[in-house]
């Protein structure tokens, strides 16, 4: 059996657990009805066309010569088929052509495309980057050239941002700018990891590129955005711009990571000079909230596939998914992929309904919660396989090698980590925190269904954990930043599926099997995830001192 889109469970997380619905004065045009036939067509093109090539892609990879990208078999084909139905721009600016929906029915429509194929599905994810920096920080005359076509998916968009020198530190990059007499600049640098920086799918590629301009000061102080197409002219001319390496990679072998040499092209300052790092968080919280979806959705395909091997495997005579430790890890996978779902789609809908502190509270999390979720179901997949999860003939390995790469993309988890407590606790003193903290106490405490009082000692847990992240010194609490964010992700996937289960007596579409089903699901996350939650206290309260003594540095 290869991938079908779980649409009951993405309806019920984004319904139910989400608040989708909470959205319907800003967005009229989404019905029920409507939402139906957008989940059904996206899993149609998930199942029919982007599934089927997945392993053939991941087997054959891209090919790089005379400084062009040629994509797997197939994928071109499949991205026709994408582009043409519109995909790209369900949540963009209507007045370029999107369809002005909540990007949680977009995220829900990338969760299917990742799933069936996560190579293919990083192409338009960085398109959506590209889109949302140039509407908020082009000007009018740069909207107007690029936001039809990249809506449109006619052409695709980059980011460029990481240099060999660099890395995350992007203060250290030089990439340089050099002031023109016509108004454009000429871009002189090095990129390195550039998820499909160079392809043969689009007619032309836009890339943000983060650059110095000559005199700008030192640091992250001084760094500007430009927009370098590809081709820059009506003329089809070629900007000096090229592919002069692939990355060997451990996983998402269909898409390209490109190495690109900017030879003095042309390119056009985005927003104001030295002011690139607004551009750039734009694109990349917008990044990372689809990258924890990647997790989710990487993770789901990895329980499908173990699923069906277990209803077909026998072992002992029996088939394995009788065996309690088999349906111990399948129930352990299907709970938390539905609590990153809703973690996932709940940001959305905070980011659509204009909730910008629980947004910025709730990326973070979505992002290294969710992509670790993604490597642990992977993982699990592997084991439910056996023997066979460890060859690649089997088909579980994919899935791990993919996954791996999202804990460490577009800011590492721990950088998540050091955001959330530094970007985001420290900022106000930890209220947003602390309502989420109240909003799972009263989800925990209104439920009364079994696993709801581990909610409840749950955010009690986290309410002791931000006490300490408050008060520690920062090099204390910085030990203990990723094992708070992973308690802070419990929590929050937890609130959302209580809210689910709360929420769903009154949505339309949920049956009481559906109800029943997921309230199973919440009670087994509840006693396997949310009861560990006290444990986690004494990892984020360790200290540096002790990390120090046992690694005698």
């Amino acid at each position: 059996m290869g991938y079908r889109a779980p649409v009951g469970d993405i309806r019920f997380a984004l319904e139910a657990c989400a608040g989708l619905w909470s959205l319907k004065s800003r967005f009229s045009d989404i019905d029920p009805d409507l939402l139906e036939a957008i989940l059904d067509g996206a899993g149609a093109l998930a199942s029919e066309t982007l599934a089927p090539i997945n392993r053939s892609g991941d087997q054959a990879g891209v090919t790089l010569k005379d400084s062009i990208v040629t994509a797997a078999p197939g994928f071109k084909q499949a991205y026709i088929a994408f582009r043409d139905a519109g995909w790209q721009g369900l949540a963009a600016d209507a007045a370029y052509g999107g369809q002005h929906l909540p990007r949680a029915v977009a995220l829900a429509v990338f969760e299917m495309i990742h799933s069936a194929n996560m190579s293919f599905g990083l192409l338009p994810m960085l398109t959506l980057g590209a889109i949302e920096a140039i509407e908020q920080h082009g000007a009018p005359d740069q909207k107007a050239l690029y936001l039809e076509k990249l809506i449109s998916g006619e052409w695709t968009g980059t980011m460029n941002l990481t240099e060999p020198q660099a890395g995350s530190d992007l203060g250290a990059l030089t990439t340089k700018a050099v002031p023109q007499a016509d108004g454009s600049y000429a871009i002189t640098g090095q990129k390195i990891f550039i998820t499909w920086g160079e392809h043969d799918l689009a007619d032309n590629i836009i890339h943000l590129v983060l650059a110095r301009i000559e005199g700008a000061p030192a640091g992250s102080k001084g760094i500007s955005m430009f927009i370098v197409p590809k081709i820059k002219g009506e003329d089809g001319a070629r900007n000096a711009v090229r592919c002069i390496g692939l990355e060997e990679k451990m996983g998402i072998h269909a898409s390209p990571t490109c190495t690109m040499a900017y030879e003095g092209a042309t390119g056009w300052l985005i927003g104001e000079e030295n002011k690139g790092l607004a551009a750039m968080f734009t694109m990349m919280n917008a990044a990372r909230l689809n990258v924890g979806l990647q997790g989710v959705a990487v993770a789901e395909a990895a329980y499908q596939k173990a699923l069906a091997y277990a209803q077909e495997r026998k072992q002992g005579g029996a088939l394995i998914i009788q065996h309690p430790d088999v349906r111990r890890m399948l129930t352990h996978m299907r709970a938390k992929i539905q609590a990153g779902r809703a973690i996932c789609y709940a940001t959305a809908v905070a980011a659509d309904g204009g909730d910008k502190k629980r947004e910025d509270l709730l990326t973070p999390l979505a992002k290294a919660w969710c992509t670790e979720l993604g490597v642990e179901a992977a993982s699990l997949g592997v084991q439910v396989h056996g023997g066979m999860g460890f060859v690649e003939e089997g088909g579980a390995a994919q899935f791990y090698r993919d996954a791996r790469i999202a804990p460490i993309y577009e800011g590492t988890n721990g950088i998540q980590a050091i955001d959330l407590y530094g970007r985001k606790l420290l900022s106000d003193r930890g209220e947003t925190m602390h309502a989420l903290i109240a909003d799972a106490r009263e989800a925990g405490a209104a439920l009364k269904k079994a696993g709801s009082a581990r909610l409840v000692i749950a955010a009690d847990a986290l309410e002791e954990a931000t006490t300490y992240m408050l008060s520690a010194t920062r090099d204390d609490a910085l030990v203990g930043a990723f094992e708070y964010l992973m308690l802070a992700g419990d929590v929050a996937s937890g609130l959302y599926l209580a809210r689910g289960i709360a929420n769903a007596q009154s949505q339309a579409a949920m049956t009481k099997e559906i109800i029943a089903e997921q309230t199973a699901l919440f009670a087994y996350y509840a006693e396997a995830v949310l009861a560990r939650a006290p444990a986690r206290l004494s990892t984020i309260q360790i200290g540096l001192a002790a990390l120090r003594a046992g690694v005698g540095i």
